[in-house]
Formats: structure tokens, sequence, C-alpha cells
């Protein structure tokens, strides 16, 4: 193991502290008195600095942050006991759930290394993995229930930047990978909050026109792909903002590009591949194809990372079921740049994607006043997992079927028709 050099001054101070002040105001808008709870890899340190500026400066009570480090990761591949691999922190993400429940505030800094798993064994990747979900489910809940505000942002950590840009130096590739998200995240703008607000109304406006429209399915052809997804009972599109259930009014990814619903769990039917990559939790996973019969994934295959993929989707029963369906035109910004990011964040805001697992309950109308079982009888999903995956291109055409069989192009080549 070595120690990562530091590659911070190849990031541009004033957009770096910029996208902290956007994470603050415009991810998460902090409230006065609000604590924040927040995890970064060790790399994004000078970004994580920032945001507890700023989130200070917002009057935040307590900013607490949890730090993961890459050859500490490594570590216990390396040398631990093969029963440490069916272990969480518990603890940890009870206080999670706890601080989340008392009103804390959820920020994320992504930026791993996408590949940092990817030569360990799979078997005890997916036992780690397993073990983190079921531990950190109570503290998720809160997530995907839309209970808090919460937002994820990012970092160009060295070995991602190097995963993007193999054919540079690392101090370019960083400086080239720090300019791709603050692009995307609209802080290389002279006023970022602004241009944010604009953004939130554009995609108010198609969500608005998606439930205008009442689809009862979307019918998705293309290349390896012929999929009917039928959409929850009384489920309503977002896009951009959305407000939790503690009346924060938030923008839980930064970048986003994607308006966003439920999916019904039991009604999707037919064949789908994957467009770009997925990385999950340090292993990549690519050219994704799978087969659904009554709402389950019944056939799965990939050239690269399958077996990972196959444990995924034996996590537990929701795992082979959808739990969200997001649309991106193909001329988004993040797509536009040409950049293959290796990042799910940036990656699904190039592409329309779905999601494997967990449903947002937010995503029905009168969303907050729903039991779980009543959520479950309108067709959301639930599970340990929530895992995003990219379907769209510009050879992707999109159509919304209503209830009377009548058609409504909704794409056409990875465009709003």
């Amino acid at each position: 193991m070595t120690t990562a050099p530091d590659f911070a001054n190849s990031v541009d101070p004033v957009k770096l502290d910029k996208l902290a002040e956007v994470a603050i105001q415009v991810g998460l808008r902090l409230q006065r008195g609000q604590d924040l709870i927040m995890t970064a890899p060790m790399a994004a340190l000078p970004l994580a600095r920032l945001i507890t500026k700023h989130a200070y400066k917002a009057g935040a009570g307590v900013v607490t942050t949890m730090f993961a480090d890459e050859d500490m990761t490594l570590a216990r591949y390396a040398h631990a006991p093969d029963e440490s691999f069916d272990k969480a922190a518990n603890w940890l993400y009870d206080g999670m759930a706890k601080a989340f429940g008392s009103g804390a505030a959820r920020l994320a800094i992504s930026g791993d290394n996408p590949m940092l798993l990817s030569s360990q064994d799979p078997g005890k990747v997916a036992r780690a993995n397993r073990a983190n979900s079921m531990a950190y489910k109570p503290a998720l809940e809160h997530i995907s229930n839309f209970d808090i505000n919460w937002s994820i942002c990012s970092y160009p950590n060295p070995s991602w930047a190097k995963l993007v840009f193999p054919d540079l130096p690392i101090e370019a590739a960083v400086a080239k990978l720090a300019d791709a998200i603050f692009a995307a995240s609209r802080v290389d703008l002279d006023d970022p909050v602004s241009a944010w607000r604009q953004h939130n109304a554009d995609l108010a406006k198609r969500s608005k026109w998606l439930n205008e429209n009442r689809f009862s399915a979307l019918h998705y052809t293309g290349p390896g792909t012929d999929l009917t997804l039928g959409l929850a009972d009384g489920h309503e599109w977002f896009g951009g903002e959305s407000t939790a259930k503690n009346g924060v009014t938030c923008n839980p990814n930064i970048p986003t590009e994607e308006v966003f619903t439920t999916p019904h769990a039991l009604r999707v039917e037919g064949t789908v591949s994957s467009t770009k990559p997925l990385s999950h939790q340090g292993t990549l996973i690519d050219n994704i194809q799978v087969r659904f019969e009554a709402g389950r994934i019944v056939e799965a295959k990939a050239t690269r990372g399958e077996e990972v993929l196959l444990k995924v989707l034996d996590t537990d029963e929701g795992a082979r079921r959808l739990g969200e369906v997001a649309l991106v035109p193909h001329s988004s910004p993040i797509s536009a740049s040409g950049i293959l990011f290796y990042n799910t964040l940036f990656d699904e805001n190039a592409s329309c994607h779905i999601a494997l697992g967990q449903c947002y309950s937010k995503c029905f109308i009168d969303g907050a006043k729903l039991s779980p079982d009543e959520i479950k009888a309108r067709g959301g999903n639930t599970s340990l997992i929530h895992i995003d995956w990219m379907i769209g291109s510009d050879k992707i055409d999109i159509d919304g079927v209503k209830a009377d069989g009548s058609v409504v192009p909704v794409m056409r080549r990875g465009e709003w028709a």
C-alpha cells in the first residue's frame, strides 16, 4: 500500500468553493440549526472542508463527517478473516438513522475509484455489500422515504480521474475531471444558484407534462431493447428540486438532468440492454442484458462483472424488480461532454435509466401520506438495494401508453418528442 499524493492544487479553488456553496444552498438548502451528516472519500477532504465552512455559515448545528480510504478498504480484502465479510458497522448506521430521525440532513461526496474492488473475490464483495445494505437499511429508509433533505455531489479523486482520462498525466487528469464536474454542476457560471433556479423550472415543466398525460406504461425500442415498463398506480413524476417531508425543498443530486417516477414492480415485460457501464461499489459491470417477466428479471448477463451482477440480483426478492425509471435527453450537457464518468451520479444524467430495487415513496400522488402497505399495493417495490443503470442512447425510442391503449411519442432517438 502506498500513500496517495495530494493533487488538490490541480483543482480550481474558486470553483471548488462555489461547488461547496451550491451543495449547501441548492443541494441541501440546509436550515439554521440543522445538523449535517456527511460522508466522503479521504481524497475529497478539500471539498469536505469547504462544505463544512458553508454549512456553518448557513447556521448548521453540528457537522459530522465520516471518511473512507481506499487503502484501508483494500486492507480488509487482503488480510481480514473470512467471517469479516458478513459483518458491517451496525452501530454506525444505527446512529445515522437516529440522527436522520431527529432531523439531520444527509450529504454524500462521491468520487470513489470505480475499479477499486475489480480484482477482489466477487463472493466477498457481494457478502460485504449485502451486510452493509442490511445494516444501512434503517438509515436508508429516511432517504428513500424522503423524510429529510439530502444531496450528493462529487470530487475528482485522482484514482477516478485516471480511469476517466487514462492517457493524461495524473495532474492533468484531475484538472480535467474537476472542470467536467464543475460544468455539470453549473458552478462554472457567474451565478450558479440562479442557474440552478432556472434549470429546476425547466425540469418541472417536463414533469408537469408527463403528469398531465397520466401514462400507464412506457414502451422502449432500440438495439437489444424491447421493453414495456408499467408505471405504478397513482405515480407522480419529479425532476430537479423536491420538497422532503420535513418541508425543506432540496436538489438530491448535483448534477441532475432527469425526470423520474416509480414503475410498477409487477408490470415490466421484455428485454433491455445497458448503454453505459455500471460502476457498482468498486466493480465495473458492462453490457448488461436482462429479460423481465411479470416485473421480475428472469435472465441476466453481462460481458464484464456478470458474477457480481448476479449476486446483486439475489440480494433479496425486490432486487430483481424495478424501483425507479428516469428520462434524460441524449443531448443533456453531461452526454454532450462525451465523457464516460464511470460514476452513476454523472452517467445516469447522460442517459435514460432504470433502477433495481427500492422505490421512492415520494413518487406517488400524496406519497407522504401513504403507508408502506399502500405503496406496495400501488406497485412500489421494496429492497435493500437501489442501483441505477443506463439504458438510453440516440438509438432509443420511447412511447407513452395510456390506459385506453393510445400511444403518445415521448422520445425519439433519445430526444424529447
